[in-house]
């Protein structure tokens, strides 16, 4: 299943930079994230025990981008 996902990922992405669309992308989507969790070493039960353990985000007080503020 490894070899197919990487064979088909090659051939959609040449088809995405030579300007086609793809049929179905959601598939393209996942092939992707299915890649990247094997790259990574990622169980698909440790995938939803990760969530729980991240801090909070910190929200910024300040309401400026960093682009307005080169201006």
């Amino acid at each position: 299943m490894t070899m197919k996902d990487l064979v088909l990922l090659l051939f959609e992405t040449a088809l995405l930079t030579s300007g086609f669309s793809l049929d179905d992308p959601n598939t393209f989507a996942g092939r992707i994230h299915r890649m990247l969790k094997l790259g990574l070493s990622i169980d698909e039960d440790e995938a939803g025990a990760d969530d729980t353990d991240m801090p909070p985000l910190e929200e910024d007080g300040n309401e400026e981008s960093k682009m307005e503020e080169v201006d």
